[in-house]
């Protein structure tokens, strides 16, 4: 026998159809499938049936490595006569880095994905105090959207108090991809935070241009994908950062964060007529704490009052949207790093931000007073 025949794969297994398997597989981060962002290397097939596939990987530092291995494998070990699966891993060359950051900015090469022709919906979440639960509400409804099926993306706005990080557990730093940044990856979100880019508990010292300058590499030099939906968890207040999200995202919608609470109901009408005066459209309010909810007994208790998220609704024009109790399982999640709306399902708090997920409006911004593009028939 021939060192050419010794070598052949057996006839029952098919070369072209394990790389077809191991191409259609998608990558975790860029949500592309591997053949479509050339990251399909060597395929070969022994004599005992296993299958010798290569994944070119666009960072050796990969934190998806133990995902791609099980999908791939998955996938492969499909294939009629594949008798086991061997997946191993190479870096991609600089050059093709280079092609592949290109390919995924779609040709810009400046600016952002979201503007008036965009089928994403963004929500700016915004309140007018720290300490409402604004940004529990952003995780969890992005979770619930995922779930429903959703592309989703959370951009943690808030560059000097950051808790979407804390919020889902996820805490290492983002791969870069030759100036471009993928975003992570958490119970089916992509999330982006300046919390991924510093050490532990190192303060952001930030003023106005810089913070602006930031809010723009976080729209434009992250690789969100075709999302959804976008939720910005802004900064409390109407600060910098608010007002350059303003200018940036023009077509994007005010969900206001309130408590019950007199004191904080009346600082967020700012929030929102000063979307109202930007003609921002607002989508609506979610009054959070609405009542705490006894651990023993299931009792709610208005324990901060009531009718805040009403009030502030009247005051802005919008919908209320809903009210969402405070329970022991939302604050345990929390501090966990799981979403309520995956670690406890059940929540009486989870199950009235899950219907607000799915009631969740999509509010157009006024062609009035904008200048629209010009075309020749």
């Amino acid at each position: 026998m021939s060192l050419l025949s010794r070598h052949r794969p057996p006839s029952d297994v098919d070369l072209e159809a394990v790389r077809r398997a191991m191409g259609a597989v998608s990558d975790p981060e860029l949500h592309l499938s591997l053949d479509e962002v050339g990251m399909v290397g060597e395929v070969r097939v022994d004599r005992t049936g296993t299958a010798h596939v290569t994944v070119r990987l666009t960072t050796a530092t990969c934190p998806m490595r133990d995902q791609l291995v099980a999908d791939v494998g998955a996938a492969v070990d499909a294939v009629p006569g594949v008798a086991g699966v061997q997946v191993t891993f190479e870096e991609m060359s600089e050059s093709e880095r280079i092609q592949l950051a290109t390919r995924l900015r779609g040709g810009r090469e400046s600016g952002h994905a979201f503007g008036p022709e965009s089928a994403t919906a963004v929500y700016a979440v915004a309140s007018g105090k720290g300490g409402v639960g604004k940004s529990t509400v952003t995780a969890n409804l992005a979770v619930a959207l995922a779930q429903q099926g959703k592309r989703v993306g959370v951009l943690d706005a808030d560059v000097w108090g950051w808790s979407i990080p804390q919020l889902f557990g996820v805490r290492h730093p983002p791969v870069a991809l030759k100036g471009l940044m993928l975003p992570l990856q958490a119970h089916g979100v992509s999330l982006m935070s300046v919390g991924f880019l510093v050490d532990g508990d190192e303060p952001v010292v930030w003023r106005g241009p810089m913070l602006h300058k930031a809010i723009e590499q976080f729209l434009g030099d992250v690789h969100w994908g075709d999302l959804d939906t976008l939720l910005i968890d802004l900064p409390p207040g109407t600060g910098d950062i608010t007002l350059t999200l303003l200018e940036l995202l023009p077509d994007a919608q005010l969900l206001a964060v309130t408590t019950p609470q007199l004191a904080a109901q009346t600082v967020a009408v700012r929030v929102g007529r000063m979307a109202r005066n930007a003609r921002m459209p607002v989508a609506g309010v979610v009054e959070n704490m609405s009542t705490m909810v006894c651990s023993s007994c299931d009792a709610q208790t208005a324990l901060f009052g009531e009718g805040g998220g009403a009030r502030l609704a009247d005051a802005i024009a919008a919908p209320l949207l809903g009210q969402v109790p405070l329970d022991l399982p939302l604050r345990i999640a929390g501090d966990d790093g799981i979403p309520a709306m995956v670690a406890t399902p059940d929540a009486l708090s989870v199950a009235e931000l899950r219907r607000i997920a799915a009631e969740l409006p999509v509010v157009r911004r006024s062609l009035v007073g904008r200048s629209l593009p010009l075309s020749v028939v």
